[in-house]
């Protein structure tokens, strides 16, 4: 079996002196786990068309027990985040979140598209990282299948206040009066960061990093997002806590 098609790559790991094994974020098949021959030779076309966060047309074979990358083509390189360390932390995160939470063996195009649009950001510092960085992991744990109703307080219905909390570990939302304040994780939201925790979820793809908020409110989305993906995945990101480590 042989197909070719478009992926950024997601991982890497080396195996060998030539040869190493990568997992690809496709637009046909989702996430693939491949082995690439001789890509660890600079001299070899696939070496840079296989490396981290390159955008690539791929050719794969499929074996009896894995895939083969047979042909590589670079189509995009974020060279510029490589020059950043902040951007280039949060883009592997971003990378570990699309290994954990995209198909696999299935359609990706909407999956792919996000995470090259996070790193275009990124890349090219059109969007603030705090603020790429929310719209990534709500938008993404909603198409894996977890999304959270944000419509109204779950207690009395209100769908806006002065202040409502975010419940990370149920997905939904209390207002000041429903709120019982037993949970750790609870998340104190004015009217700004509400409505820009809904947009992450609700807005359209073409409008999903198109707002402004204040350095206060993307603090509180940041707190929201990245609660929520913890209960919804039940993991740490390694990624995540180095990249709070310098930030």
């Amino acid at each position: 079996m042989k197909f070719q098609t478009e992926g950024l790559i997601i991982k890497e790991q080396n195996i060998g002196e030539q040869d190493k094994l990568v997992f690809a974020l496709t637009r046909s098949h989702g996430v693939l786990k491949a082995f690439v021959r001789g890509a660890k030779n600079i001299k070899n076309q696939k070496c840079a068309a296989t490396s981290l966060l390159s955008y690539s047309r791929l050719t794969f074979y499929k074996g009896r027990d894995s895939y083969i990358i047979g042909d590589a083509v670079n189509l995009r390189i974020f060279s510029k985040l490589r020059s950043n360390v902040k951007n280039m932390c949060l883009a592997q995160y971003f990378c570990e979140l699309a290994l954990n939470a995209c198909p696999r063996e299935q359609q990706a195009d909407k999956y792919l598209s996000l995470i090259l649009n996070s790193l275009y950001l990124l890349n090219e510092n059109i969007r603030k990282p705090q603020l790429v960085k929310p719209c990534v992991e709500m938008r993404l744990a909603s198409m894996a299948g977890y999304m959270p109703d944000l419509r109204m307080c779950s207690g009395c219905g209100e769908y806006t206040a002065d202040k409502m909390f975010f419940l990370p570990d149920r997905g939904t939302l209390e207002c000041d009066g429903c709120h019982i304040r037993n949970s750790e994780t609870a998340v104190e939201l004015d009217s700004s960061s509400l409505t820009a925790l809904r947009h992450t979820v609700y807005a359209d793809d073409d409008k999903l990093f198109s707002f402004s908020l204040s350095d206060r409110g993307l603090d509180a989305l940041n707190l929201a997002s990245e609660y929520y993906l913890k209960y919804r995945f039940e993991k740490d990101f390694k990624t995540l806590t180095f990249y709070k480590t310098i930030i």
